[in-house]
């Protein structure tokens, strides 16, 4: 089976979350089930120039106004096609902001000419290769399948993934007419509150929709979760699927990681020590006994990261250390660095993202805090368990999916492989620490818990699986 994944970011070439990670690692689970992914991703700076002998495969004289080239290269065993459109992409800054972090102005543009000509190579404009279906992923790529069903060409089997719900690609009414959509296609498929939803767009004309847990699929067709597209969401109930993501386990891997001290496993957990040692010198810590917490995060209400600034007083009185790596909200940002200043030696932050210390922080770390209000999958608690760092997270969507927690029960029959408690409740995550450095104490049921999250199959497989299950159907029902 050939497929066209449609992104906006795909590791390790351009990154700014999960969507990126899963993006770059499903392909390469699904090859070895004989699955073929050409990924189409924007030729932004950064990724122009780590691609090597890209060939032009195609040329696009009027994408939504706009000259594109199709460039076709391999990277990491992915298979990609470049939009190489200067005029949208080739910027500073990120994907989606500038160097202020502002929204760029026309990120409508930017992303509908994505889709578009993710549309178009659907329809044959890649020579001598045709998908026989196309996975879109997040509102950025949202439009592509409601151009392939408002163009003249047989439309081809079509699969939404949801990500994060609460990011929907909403712009004013007035740029409907440069999308060069019919008339009717407004009220159809893409008006939402008097505006436009790329996201909606993508929810009713795509022939499937996924997220990214099978919690969240449940969450979204709630008010609370739904961030007011749940109603069209429910009226897709019957095509909506919740797969929960892996992690490549090859890249996230503690017996082999080269941004370690010193690599280990589950039956070497004293070798864990070296990186707990490296992290408390990186970050100017204390070296007592104490419980190191780790966050690694945007810093966003979403995150729960208010909720982290409330609580990091109470943290250290129980005898643990805090580190960060995050960046986001200035008032958050703010918020934790004064906890940092009050309390050097036990908090510290690192603003901004760096993906080398991110591994070390997992492993140096005793335990991961991930206070999400609500959390459509998470990886960072995935990665954790591979690398014995036990997640403490917030009972919500994927992380509800992917942790057990340390109840009696669980811990006697030793299952366990993290603490959860009740989301968007500064006293709950209070407990929640509390009750993680009571069980750090009693060493064999901790090393318990470290044990059994790094037995858990985070991988691609079964997700792998699904995903095979959920092509076949499409592409049996579009022939």
């Amino acid at each position: 089976m050939q497929v066209l994944s449609v992104t906006s970011e795909l590791y390790p070439l351009i990154k700014t979350g999960g969507l990126a990670d899963v993006a770059g690692a499903l392909p390469l689970a699904l090859r070895g089930h004989g699955i073929e992914t050409k990924t189409l991703v924007p030729g932004y700076p950064a990724l122009m120039k780590a691609i090597r002998n890209p060939v032009k495969r195609a040329e696009f004289a009027d994408l939504l106004g706009e000259q594109a080239v199709l460039l076709e290269a391999n990277h990491d065993g992915l298979d990609i096609l470049i939009l190489d459109a200067p005029t949208l992409f080739d910027r500073p800054g990120g994907p989606y902001v500038d160097p202020n972090s502002r929204d760029y102005p026309d990120n409508w543009k930017r992303f509908a000419v994505l889709s578009k000509a993710g549309a178009e190579i659907s329809a044959g404009a890649l020579p001598g290769w045709q998908p026989d279906l196309v996975h879109a992923h997040d509102w950025q790529a949202a439009l592509t399948p409601v151009f392939m069903r408002y163009s003249e060409m047989p439309e081809r089997p079509s699969l939404l993934t949801i990500h994060n719900i609460a990011f929907q690609g909403q712009f004013g009414a007035e740029i409907f007419p440069y999308l060069g959509l019919p008339v009717h296609a407004f009220a159809e498929a893409l008006e939402y509150y008097g505006g436009i939803s790329y996201l909606k767009g993508g929810l009713v004309t795509s022939h499937a929709i996924s997220t990214v847990s099978p919690s969240y699929a449940e969450e979204i067709l709630t008010p609370t979760f739904g961030m007011g597209l749940e109603g069209v969401i429910a009226s897709r109930a019957d095509d909506l699927y919740g797969i929960v993501n892996g992690i490549d386990a090859t890249v996230w891997n503690p017996s082999t990681d080269p941004h370690l001290a010193a690599h280990y496993t589950a039956a070497s957990l004293k070798k864990r020590q070296a990186n707990r040692s490296a992290l408390e010198a990186r970050f100017a810590l204390d070296s007592d006994g104490g419980p190191i917490f780790c966050v690694i995060s945007r810093l966003t209400w979403q995150k729960g990261m208010d909720l982290l600034a409330e609580v990091a007083d109470t943290l250290v009185a129980a005898g643990g250390k805090l580190v960060i790596l995050g960046s986001g909200d200035h008032g958050l940002e703010s918020g934790l660095l004064s906890a940092a200043a009050r309390h050097k030696g036990r908090v510290a932050m690192v603003v901004g993202y760096n993906e080398p210390l991110s591994h070390l922080m997992q492993a140096g770390s005793d335990a991961i805090l991930i206070p999400s209000r609500f959390e459509p999958c998470g990886l960072t608690q995935l990665y954790a368990l591979r690398y014995g760092c036990v997640p403490v997270v917030a009972r919500t969507g994927g992380l509800a999916d992917t942790i057990i927690d340390a109840n009696e029960a669980a811990l006697a029959a030793k299952a366990a492989t993290g603490i959860q408690f009740e989301s968007g409740s500064a006293e709950a995550l209070r407990s929640a620490i509390r009750r993680t450095v009571r069980l750090y104490g009693a060493a064999k049921v901790w090393s318990q818990l470290q044990k059994q999250g790094m037995k858990c199959d985070v991988s691609w497989g079964r997700s792998a699986e699904r995903y095979i299950d959920l092509y076949q159907r499409l592409v049996s029902k579009g022939q």
